[in-house]
């Protein structure tokens, strides 16, 4: 068989550069795996997705949005649906009746652990002493 050029496939695909992209698209998916739909004839993977999309065994829209899709960083998710909506909130108060079932559980999450300061006079006596014999020092001088 023939070698297979850009110029065979610029019929199927208009656009130099979108060819380019979408037959290294494709020739990745033939690196991992892909099944081939020509015979590869000796040839190497960029060279067979050429083959593949001259004779139009692939469709090269679906090359594309897959071109696409591995070129994206961030996936757009859906908003949840109001019936979605509806199910997440009547799963919290489920929660929160089980919560209000158990009172020895609420009861130690609502009240605040209250903590004395610790004067420093308490926490160093010793330090007090040391610093009064430091002073007596000073006024005998």
């Amino acid at each position: 068989m023939a070698r297979v050029t850009v110029e065979d496939c610029i019929v199927k695909v208009p656009n130099r550069f979108d060819l380019v992209m979408r037959a290294a698209q494709r020739a990745r998916a033939v690196s991992a795996g892909s099944a081939l739909t020509v015979e590869r004839d000796n040839d190497k993977n960029p060279v067979v997705a050429l083959r593949e999309i001259a004779e139009e065994t692939v469709d090269v829209e679906e090359l594309g949005n897959a071109l696409i899709k591995d070129q994206q960083k961030h996936v757009e998710m859906d908003d949840p649906e109001e019936d979605e909506m509806d199910l997440i909130a009547m799963q919290q108060e489920m929660s929160g009746e089980v919560d209000e079932a158990s009172p020895e559980a609420s009861a130690s999450e609502t009240q605040p652990v209250v903590e004395e300061p610790v004067a420093e006079e308490k926490a160093n006596p010793e330090k007090e002493d040391g610093e009064e014999a430091a002073q007596q020092k000073d006024g005998e001088s």
